[in-house]
């Protein structure tokens, strides 16, 4: 008979891991206790990059093939230790998020079924101050990962034209997420706005490639720069996280040269702590070397006083100063068109 809990020593504490046996990926067979096995194998990267953050949960109580939900909230029981930090919606709504202070916070929440931490990018200990700039290579239909790859290498040689250090990650599905440790005291609106500088210079250097534009049918079969994942409040899933897929596919930090070869669908929770025990944490310097954004910010203003207005924000978001309408162009020109009544 399966055993009913499993106690894990974490970061000093006994974290109990309830029906450890639980299949939660039907790929392989992973189980609930397998899932808090690798974050083991993986805590010293994962709490590099998610230590600290105030993280939202994705929730599969039955393992990834059952229901899901998203928590911000940490759930009324949690255990007194347990770090959380007051977050806020762009309309004023609050709740009591999960801080990843060590890694019985993670598995404690491994054990609640959570199969996906989206952190938020700054530290719970200095909310105003955004930390990350994240650059999401979005592929819609009709892009292919070879497409991606591509757009990563642009993405990278822009960076370092610019003397700026990236770094990258596989998403554990079909895009790439690019990294940058931000210097200084730059709030959600600037790395924002750094991110629109970066989505617009892409497009102007391979328009054939790479979109910066919001609206799915401008996009065509193009590499979409996701600038509004930089927004306030957004979150991005975490890196070394495990997805919620079948596969348990991990969201994991690689190495620049391994773009041009990784299989993303290959990176799982059973090849990643190898690797990472053999080759050793791609995004070790990360924390050591944050990069200052101001070019890129410069770039943004210099399309404002070009007359180009800002990009369009997601529509939970309150009406943004210069921002063009929030419609899409054929609806804008069906209404140009329309006979008077």
């Amino acid at each position: 008979m399966a055993s009913e809990v499993t106690i894990v020593e974490a970061s000093g504490r006994a974290v109990r891991i309830t029906s450890p046996d639980k299949i939660f990926f039907k790929t392989r067979g992973e189980t609930k206790l397998d899932l808090a096995r690798y974050y083991q194998a993986v805590e010293q990267p994962i709490l590099a990059t998610l230590g600290g953050r105030p993280t939202m949960l994705q929730r599969f109580p039955d393992g990834v093939h059952g229901k899901s939900f998203f928590q911000k909230r940490v759930p009324a029981g949690a255990p007194d230790w347990l770090q959380t930090t007051e977050v806020s919606t762009p309309n004023g709504t609050t709740s009591n998020a999960l801080v990843v202070a060590d890694l019985a916070h993670l598995l404690w929440a491994v054990n609640m079924g959570c199969l996906g931490f989206h952190p938020w990018p700054y530290l719970a200990d200095n909310p105003d101050v955004i930390n990350e700039l994240r650059i999401d290579l979005d592929p819609g239909p009709g892009v292919t990962f070879d497409m991606v790859r591509r757009a990563a290498t642009e993405t990278r040689a822009l960076f370092d034209g610019e003397g700026i250090t990236s770094y990258v990650k596989t998403t554990g599905n079909r895009g790439l997420h690019i990294y940058v440790r931000v210097q200084g005291s730059h709030d959600s609106y600037a790395v924002r706005a750094a991110a629109v500088a970066v989505a617009r210079e892409l497009e102007r250097r391979r328009p054939e490639l790479i979109t910066a534009q919001w609206w799915k049918e401008e996009r065509g079969e193009r590499v979409f720069v996701d600038f509004n994942q930089n927004a306030p409040h957004k979150t991005v899933f975490g890196a070394w996280c495990v997805r919620p897929r079948v596969g348990a596919q991990v969201s994991a930090p690689i190495q620049w040269d391994e773009v041009a070869t990784v299989e993303p669908d290959e990176v799982t929770l059973v090849t990643v702590p190898a690797k990472l025990a053999a080759e050793g944490n791609p995004w070790a310097a990360m924390n050591d070397t944050p990069q200052s954004i101001a070019s890129l910010l410069a770039w943004y203003q210099r399309d404002l006083d070009d007359g180009l207005m800002d990009a369009p924000w997601p529509p939970v978001y309150p009406k943004q100063p210069n921002e063009p309408p929030r419609v899409s162009p054929s609806r804008a020109k069906a209404a140009d068109t329309e006979p008077p009544t």
